[in-house]
């Protein structure tokens, strides 16, 4: 079976070059990956890939146990290289699930409202255990929202107006939806700011909690049931049937252990700057490549990409 072996990076130009002298130095790496053909340029100086095909029986869902693949994604990460395989047929997605904090934004939101409220260093704390998975996500969510209790919700405007797309967010969306797929925004944050941020990023729909209003001021209550690790696998093989559309033809993408199912449960699942519970499980990893590296993963080129509203 014919696989793709993609470098990528957003970290810096390889410039005028040609492919196959950027990933020199690794090539005795990749060798056991049986390459058939020259590496070429998917973003020059940015990505390139070579068609491979792997021995019988190598599982590309399974790289983060593979000792040869990780050897190479290690020296690979030492040139500010991302490394991936993924299969040659199906690479072309027709749905994406994305997370909103820390991937399709470049902050985690209720931080970002936390500080607004002046509570900043209490409610961090929370969310770092929480998207590293040592901490029910459910409970850390209640706890954190309880502290913002009587505070104004016109602090949801400050933070709407303060919402920053990850580079590559508005590529990644227009560009899919260009090709005929359907994108959705769904996330363990708030309504309040993921549809603000669907809207700007171009997503066909998006989902997330609800925090309590009432009179101006933020109640600290959250509507349950609550949308959290199994709410969102859930929303991907809801939004798979209703489109036709088998799993394996799913890209999702995310950095935290919430995002775990729904990435071992897609056909491309990437954890972006993933948190080391999601490197320790996710094969597909971009950790010095924006978010172009998931159209990079699908073989798009730059000369594809979309950043105009579709």
């Amino acid at each position: 079976m014919h696989h793709a072996l993609v470098f990528s990076t957003s970290k810096h130009s390889f410039g005028d070059g040609d492919a196959a002298s950027w990933i020199a130095d690794l090539a005795d790496d990749f060798a056991f990956l049986r390459p058939l053909d020259a590496p070429y340029w998917l973003h020059q100086g940015y990505a390139a890939e070579l068609i491979c095909q792997p021995d019988d029986g190598f599982e590309a869902k399974s790289l983060e146990h593979d000792d040869a693949f990780q050897i190479l994604r290690r020296r690979a990460a030492d040139k500010q290289l991302d490394v991936n395989i993924v299969p040659a047929n199906r690479r072309r997605k027709q749905i994406l699930i994305a997370d909103m904090d820390s991937t399709i934004i470049t902050s985690e939101s209720l931080d970002d409202l936390a500080v607004l409220a002046g509570l900043g260093d209490a409610v961090t704390a929370i969310t770092k255990r929480a998207m590293a998975g040592e901490i029910d996500f459910e409970g850390a969510l209640f706890e954190r929202v309880s502290m913002l209790a009587g505070k104004s919700s016109r602090l949801f405007d400050q933070l709407i107006a303060t919402a920053k797309p990850t580079s590559g967010a508005i590529e990644l969306v227009h560009t899919m939806r260009a090709n005929g797929a359907k994108c959705y925004l769904v996330s363990g944050g708030f309504d309040v700011i993921t549809g603000p941020v669907a809207a700007r990023c171009g997503f066909h729909d998006h989902h997330a909690n609800h925090m309590h209003v009432r009179d101006g001021k933020i109640m600290g209550t959250v509507q349950t049931p609550v949308l959290d690790r199994n709410a969102k696998a859930a929303y991907l093989a809801h939004y798979c049937k209703q489109n036709g559309i088998d799993p394996i033809d799913a890209a999702t993408i995310g950095d935290g252990a919430n995002d775990l199912a729904m990435l071992q449960a897609a056909g491309m699942g990437v954890a972006f700057e993933g948190k080391p519970l999601l490197l320790a499980e996710v094969a597909i990893q971009l950790n010095h490549t924006d978010l172009r590296g998931l159209l990079y993963l699908q073989g798009y080129e730059q000369r594809d990409f979309i950043a105009d509203k579709i």
